[in-house]
C-alpha cells in the first residue's frame, strides 16, 4: 500500500464533523496525517480536530481557494505518495474505504481516483437521487479511450472522496487557483490529457450528500456554467455536457416517480432553475458585474 496524507478543508463544520473523524479512526489503514485546513472556525471545529490528533494549517479569513488553499495544504505536508481530500460534511461509510480507495494505485498508470459517495441517511429524494446517479455500483478506470462514449463524464470526479498520485499531481502542476470550483475536474482531465487513467472506486465509499432548495440549485448551476465558461479546455478535449443533463433528467423523474410522486413539482423547478442558472453562468461575461455575488453560490469568489 502507498503511504497517503488525508487533507479536509473545514469553516464550521458542523454536526457532521464529529461522525467524520470517528469515520477515519476507524479506518483499517489509516493516513500517516490528516491535515485540516481551517478558515477560522469558531464552532469547535478545531478543538475536536486538535483532540483528534490531526494537524491544522490556518487559511486566513476570507482567502479560500478550491484550488489554491488544497495546493498550499500539500505544501505544508508534501510528504506522501498520494494525497487523499475529503469536504468536512463527507463520512466513510465502512472501514475499508480508504483502503479501497489506495489500493488503486497499486496500478501503475492511475494518476487519480475517486471513491463512490452515498446519500446521507436522512437524505430527501432528489438528493439521494442525485448521488445514486452520479455514482453508480460498479468501478470503472477512465481514460481517453472513454471520451467517445462517455464524453464530459469521461473526467466526473469529486474532492469530497478523491485521491492524486503524487507524481502526476506534480506532473500537471497541481490544482488550479483562483476557480469558482471544479478543481478536481481540472486536474483529472490534465492527467489523461498526459496519458495518465483515473479510476472510480465504487468499494471506497462515503456518505456525502446535498438537499438544496431551488434556489441553491440555481446558484449551484450558475457556477458550473462559470466553471465551463472559465476552463475552454474541457468542452474542446471531452465535449459539453447537454446530452448529460438529458440523461439525468429522464432518470431523476422516474426514481421520484417510484419513490415520492409528491416531490415531482420540485424536481420539475429544480430543472428549470439548473438549466436557466446553468446557460445564464455560461455567459456571465455579459451579465452586469454587481449581479455576479447574488446569482452565485460562491460570493466571495467575486470579491478576491
Amino acid at each position: 500500500m502507498k503511504t497517503f496524507n488525508l487533507y479536509i478543508p473545514t469553516l464550521n463544520a458542523g454536526k457532521r464533523w464529529p461522525e467524520l473523524i470517528r469515520s477515519i479512526k476507524e479506518q483499517s489503514l489509516v493516513p500517516q496525517k490528516v491535515i485540516v485546513l481551517d478558515s477560522g472556525s469558531t464552532d469547535g471545529t478545531i478543538e475536536l480536530a486538535k483532540s483528534a490528533g490531526f494537524e491544522i494549517v490556518p487559511i486566513a479569513k476570507g482567502t479560500f481557494d478550491h484550488g489554491g488553499t488544497r495546493d498550499y495544504g500539500i505544501q505544508c505536508f508534501p510528504n506522501a505518495e498520494v494525497y487523499v481530500f475529503m469536504t468536512h460534511d463527507a463520512i466513510l461509510a465502512n472501514e475499508q474505504a480508504l483502503a479501497a480507495l489506495i489500493e488503486a494505485f497499486d496500478a501503475p498508470q492511475i494518476g487519480m481516483a475517486y471513491g463512490r459517495q452515498l446519500p446521507h441517511d436522512d437524505a430527501k429524494v432528489l438528493g439521494a437521487h442525485a448521488r445514486l446517479f452520479n455514482y453508480p455500483p460498479h468501478s470503472k478506470v477512465k481514460s481517453m479511450n472513454d471520451i467517445a462514449e462517455m464524453g464530459i463524464k469521461t473526467i466526473s470526479c469529486s474532492n469530497s472522496f478523491a485521491a492524486y498520485r503524487r507524481e502526476a499531481y506534480e506532473q500537471v502542476g497541481g490544482f488550479p487557483t483562483q476557480i469558482i470550483l471544479g478543481e478536481d475536474v481540472v486536474i483529472a482531465g490534465k492527467m489523461l490529457l498526459q496519458g495518465w487513467e483515473m479510476a472510480y472506486v465504487a468499494e471506497a465509499q462515503a456518505k456525502h450528500s446535498h438537499d438544496y432548495t431551488v434556489s441553491e440549485e440555481f446558484k449551484r448551476y450558475f457556477d458550473i456554467g462559470v466553471f465551463h465558461a472559465d476552463t475552454p479546455f474541457i468542452f474542446e478535449h471531452f465535449g459539453k455536457a447537454d446530452s448529460e443533463g438529458f440523461r439525468f433528467l429522464k432518470s431523476e423523474v422516474t426514481y421520484v416517480l417510484n419513490h415520492r410522486v409528491l416531490s415531482l413539482p420540485q424536481s420539475f423547478f429544480s430543472t428549470l432553475a439548473k438549466w436557466l442558472g446553468y446557460k445564464m453562468g455560461l455567459r456571465y461575461h455579459s451579465l452586469p458585474k454587481r449581479w455576479l455575488p447574488t446569482l452565485s453560490m460562491q460570493p466571495r469568489y467575486w470579491k478576491l
